[in-house]
């Protein structure tokens, strides 16, 4: 049985969200994604504090798939160093875990 994840990034402008998520969904490391924004984010970086506007994103995927999306999102994100994170989906109506996982396999 596979374990599931909801991955999250920020962009700085929805085109490069949109952008992330189409690459991602595309090459079938998520299912699929959501782009919400903009938000208002508050942080430190480069040990300044700092508030903007961002783009977040959010995808599902499956432990297997995780490595890839990972790096497919730190390679094409705009940003050095994005903040990448992925919380485990606890629960989830048996149709959308079985959705996630055949849309995440591979198609020879």
């Amino acid at each position: 049985m596979n374990s599931f994840l909801q991955v999250s990034t920020a962009t700085p402008a929805r085109e490069e969200a949109v952008t992330l998520a189409q690459g991602a969904v595309k090459a079938r490391l998520a299912a699929g994604s959501q782009v919400i924004g903009p938000v208002t984010s508050v942080f430190w970086h480069l040990g300044e504090f700092g508030e903007g506007q961002e783009w977040r994103l959010l995808l599902t995927t499956t432990t297997e798939r995780y490595p890839e999306l990972e790096r497919y999102l730190l390679d094409a994100h705009p940003w050095d160093n994005p903040e990448v994170i992925a919380v485990p989906i606890a629960h989830g109506a048996p149709r959308c875990l079985e959705w996630i996982t055949n849309s995440v396999t591979p198609k020879d």
